[in-house]
């Protein structure tokens, strides 16, 4: 880890923020990039003095909310018909999609915050919000701030704690554990009460 690191501290810094960027905004459209890492080394970089700290966080941020903002307006475009169509109909039916609908606009703007916090929810939000046709305004400005909470947060505390990689990569691992066991056991709470809703309905 420490050759990569003096690699990486010998690059020029503009090959470095391109990089970060591209990861925090491929992150929405493929989730198992590792945007956090790239962005927490941007951030331990930083702490060296290698760049700058709210160069990170800007880049990070505005190529993470650029990416939210095109997947949801392709899904606002395409994605109805998509459902409509015969693949569509087998991966979620209209009924499903009504109730997703449901819930974006009984929880609004702090359900897509809350969700956009959480490792497997933060992918889904966008094309979502964008299928169920909820307003650019409402649904991307929660992201927009769940964005600057969270990756703000992360280049901060990397930034001003992290004295070893290692060390950060770790602590992330396992925050990010927490918050995906969280949104596992939200997803599972939103299971259960969709199929109760089914079975008093029906």
């Amino acid at each position: 880890m420490s050759e990569l690191l003096d690699a990486l501290q010998s690059l020029p810094p503009t090959p470095l923020y391109v990089t970060i960027g591209l990861l925090a905004a491929v992150e929405n459209i493929f989730p198992p990039v590792p945007a956090d890492t790239a962005v927490a080394l941007g951030a331990f970089l930083a702490g060296r003095g290698v760049l700058d700290a709210w160069a990170v966080f800007g880049i990070t941020w505005t190529g993470n909310v650029g990416s939210a903002a095109f997947v949801y307006a392709l899904g606002r475009r395409y994605g109805r018909a998509f459902f409509r169509g015969r693949i569509g109909r087998l991966l979620l039916s209209e009924r499903a999609l009504q109730h997703i609908e449901d819930a974006y606009v009984k929880h609004g703007s702090y359900g897509i915050l809350l969700s956009r916090l959480l490792p497997v929810w933060r992918a889904v939000v966008p094309p979502f919000a964008g299928i169920v046709g909820v307003p650019a305004v409402r649904a991307l400005a929660p992201m927009a701030v769940a964005s600057a909470i969270y990756y703000g947060a992360l280049t901060y505390l990397v930034f001003r704690l992290g004295t070893d990689f290692e060390v950060v990569t770790r602590a992330l691992a396992r925050a990010n554990l927490v918050l995906g066991i969280l949104a596992v056991v939200l997803v599972a709470l939103a299971v259960w009460w969709f199929v109760r809703r089914r079975s008093i309905r029906s």
